[in-house]
């Protein structure tokens, strides 16, 4: 179920891009098919043990299911520091820190129950390891993107994501053009809107569990904006 969980939440895309400041405030809802809802909301730069870090909130509600992540990025880098997570079961409570040692190209994983903590995990890579809720948001400091532009992505699985079509989809929201990622091993799908926001509209799934997350709303300092 976690693997699941985690590939339902896979968000991908480039490293060593900034943060734009004028996206705080950002919040933009999605679907879940077959089941659940997710919110993604930007609040800006906050001060986190003496460092300036952006600050990103991810709600996942599925059955059964609620996963609330705190995510702190460095504003440079678009690089996660650190990662708190909320989930609740229907019969029980966890809570998870996952811990992104700056140039280490490490992460650690520390679980609790009951504020005790009762795993910890490591993993290492050949690069700087990524966020998956973070990484469609670098592309908005990608302007020069073609058809076959690729790159790798650690997660930490290593990944190699391409830029496969630039595709017209339709959502209730409205009509978009849309760039079309695909990632190898083909565990994923991807497409972002090929416009200034760059916002990620569909994300596909394929694997133990088959999932689609579709755009619901997009708003910016509660301009609500349904259609392009």
């Amino acid at each position: 179920m976690r693997n699941c969980i985690f590939f339902l939440l896979i968000f991908l895309l480039l490293s060593s891009t900034v943060f734009p400041l004028e996206h705080q405030g950002e919040k933009i809802t999605y679907s879940i098919s077959p089941f659940g809802n997710a919110e993604y909301n930007d609040l800006g730069l906050v001060d986190f043990n003496g460092q300036k870090l952006k600050l990103i909130t991810f709600r996942t509600i599925v059955t059964g299911f609620d996963d609330l992540e705190k995510i702190y990025a460095d504003p440079n880098t678009g690089l996660p520091i650190r990662v708190e997570r909320y989930i609740s079961w229907p019969f029980s409570k966890e809570h998870l820190v996952e811990e992104y040692p700056p140039g280490a190209n490490s992460l650690i994983i520390k679980k609790y129950i009951d504020n005790k903590m009762v795993e910890e995990h490591s993993f290492s890579a050949k690069g700087p390891i990524h966020n998956a809720i973070l990484l469609p948001f670098y592309l908005r400091a990608t302007r020069d993107l073609s058809v076959g532009w690729n790159f790798d992505v650690r997660l930490p699985e290593e990944f190699k994501v391409t830029l496969v079509s630039i595709d017209e989809i339709y959502l209730p929201t409205g009509k978009f053009t849309a760039y079309h990622f695909s990632s190898s091993p083909h565990k994923f799908e991807i497409w972002i809107s090929k416009d200034e926001k760059r916002i990620p509209l569909i994300i596909k799934g394929m694997g133990g569990l088959d999932y689609s997350m579709q755009m619901h709303s997009y708003s910016l300092n509660e301009l609500q904006v349904n259609s392009k």
